[in-house]
């Protein structure tokens, strides 16, 4: 499936809407939920996961099980999520999480405790795998047993679907036929949500970011949590000034392996110093955002 490329996108005019409350600037916190479900050798993949962990290169020959990698991804699921529960829950702050559903299947206190919250869900695939290395019929199975098994373990349907760093050719196709989801965030070109057309019909789009995201962390580009921390507001300060006059929209990405480690979440807790000292900004679920979208900006419109 070729998908079109749009290079021009909004361009110098932005639509001229406003968020909920009259605020310029959206702001989403986004958890990533993937521990579980990544490749191991247990789930018959040949190999460990050794994207994302605090080695830059495994030294477990492939093909043999690395219980270091394995023990890294383990973090994320007994400590930092739970770090990460209690500061968000203590602060109020709304909270998206980007679910792999067999992590949650694995973890069934953490399933329990997302379903006690009204976090949103946005599915993130059936595990933490490419999109790109299946084929259209394996990944639309996988597209469905995400919805399903997210729905058992939650309580609630995701609304919106992300792959694994990028979506395949057929992925956007298949996520709107599925009928189940009302958008998908495999994009990283717009600071605002915009409708594109599959098959015919308006399907709506709400990118991501990997620029304001704490794998940045694992990448080499930031050490510490005060530079995570100021980075987070010096991109906030320069789209606050530019949501005066254009809506704008800044999500944070964050995984408990990694932003779930003391140091680290220090930074995150900056920037909430500093978002806190702001009452014209909307801090807000995603699924809030595609239906505030639908309402202000439908597709007729745009």
């Amino acid at each position: 499936m070729n998908r079109a490329r749009d290079l021009a996108g909004y361009g110098a005019h932005p639509p001229d809407v406003r968020w909920p409350g009259g605020a310029g600037l959206a702001v989403n916190f986004v958890l990533n939920v993937e521990e579980g479900s990544e490749y191991s050798i247990g789930d018959g993949d040949g190999r460990s996961e050794s994207a994302l962990s605090e080695v830059r290169a495994s030294r477990v020959p492939e093909g043999s099980r690395d219980l270091a990698a394995e023990s890294m991804y383990e973090y994320g699921s007994r400590v930092g999520f739970w770090r990460l529960y209690d500061l968000f829950r203590d602060r109020d702050l709304p909270m998206t999480i980007f679910a792999s559903a067999l992590a949650l299947e694995r973890t069934p206190d953490i399933a329990a405790a997302i379903a006690a919250t009204d976090w949103d869900i946005c599915a993130h695939g059936y595990r933490w795998i490419e999109a790109y290395h299946l084929t259209p019929e394996v990944e639309e199975d996988h597209i469905a047993r995400a919805y399903d098994s997210l729905l058992a373990t939650i309580g609630r349907a995701p609304t919106g679907f992300y792959c694994r760093y990028s979506a395949s050719a057929a992925t956007r196709g298949l996520v709107a036929a599925h009928g189940g989801y009302e958008y998908d965030s495999d994009a990283y070109n717009d600071d605002l949500p915009y409708w594109t057309e599959v098959a015919g019909h308006s399907h709506l789009v709400v990118p991501y970011t990997m620029v304001t995201n704490d794998a940045k962390f694992l990448s080499g580009d930031t050490f510490s949590g005060r530079d995570f921390g100021e980075f987070l507001i010096d991109s906030f300060d320069v789209l606050h000034a530019e949501a005066k006059s254009k809506p704008r929209m800044m999500s944070v990405g964050l995984h408990s392996r990694i932003i779930g480690h003391p140091g680290r979440l220090a930074g995150l807790i900056r920037f909430m110093d500093h978002l806190a000292k702001h009452d014209d900004v909307w801090i807000c679920r995603r699924n809030e955002i595609a239906q505030h979208w639908r309402e202000v900006q439908p597709p007729a419109r745009a």
